[in-house]
């Protein structure tokens, strides 16, 4: 994979500078890193950040805090602009090494708003920035992995899942369709992902559920379109593999306010 990496944020009194960039729905800004700790967020529309086989979905009440130097790409499942806030290394107190997702607040929303105007006083930013730092609180949420295989019998079947969530063919009859036994495409499957072939779709309907439900879409509707006969399957399924309900994980575990 080719990493670009992005110029250094422009030199700021502070430790943070914001950057906006607007982001149309299906469209990914290739794989990068950058010098700065980034923080992406978005006020609108839903983002997805992939960090190797990890990949997060953030909706306006969730960011993601990346460290200087990982590789990463971002996208947009709805449009969206993406807001970035390019922390200093040498100058910020947090020193998280992996990706971290943080609650996104009405008063955090309005600092990064507050911290992107040009005609703000040096000294009205340090204090801003100051408060920043301290709202940035990580979340006990850890992204639902989906490997993506090498082997390309395995590789054409995960392929045809992430067009079709709602296959519902069986592995038996994956395996016919790349010309293989379904002994040999279990062990190529565990062999290639770590993961049986159930764990694995059931970790890619999910992945692919949270964008659908963080724009808004009823769980019913969510619940078909990934492949679950009932709503109560796909609830049943989400707190079995990620230990809560879609809507508590996309509120970053806080209670939904309604």
């Amino acid at each position: 994979m080719t990493e670009a990496i992005f110029d250094d944020p422009p030199p700021a009194v502070g430790a943070i500078v914001v950057g906006n960039f607007l982001l149309s729905s299906g469209e990914w800004i290739p794989a990068h890193r950058h010098s700065h700790h980034q923080v992406a967020w978005t006020r609108s529309g839903v983002l997805s950040v992939a960090v190797d086989d990890s990949y997060w979905i953030l909706p306006p009440t969730r960011a993601l805090w990346l460290p200087a130097g990982v590789v990463h790409r971002t996208g947009a499942t709805r449009d969206a602009v993406l807001c970035s806030l390019y922390l200093e290394p040498a100058r910020c107190d947090i020193d998280w090494t992996e990706p971290t997702p943080v609650a996104v607040d009405g008063l955090l929303a309005h600092l990064i708003g507050y911290l992107n105007r040009p005609d703000l006083a040096d000294d009205a930013r340090l204090r801003a920035e100051a408060v920043v730092l301290d709202l940035l609180r990580p979340l006990p949420i850890t992204p639902i992995d989906v490997p993506v295989p090498t082997d390309p019998r395995v590789l054409a079947v995960t392929d045809a899942l992430l067009a079709d969530p709602a296959d519902t063919r069986s592995l038996e009859a994956h395996a016919r369709a790349v010309g293989v036994s379904r002994r040999t495409l279990t062990r190529l499957f565990v062999q290639d992902t770590g993961m049986s072939f159930d764990r694995w779709r059931g970790h890619m309907r999910l992945r692919a559920a949270l964008p659908l439900l963080a724009e808004g879409q009823p769980v019913s509707r969510v619940a078909h379109a990934v492949g679950y006969a009932t709503p109560s399957a796909f609830l049943a399924a989400f707190r079995r593999t990620v230990g809560t309900s879609p809507m508590r994980y996309l509120n970053g575990g806080r209670p939904i306010t309604r």
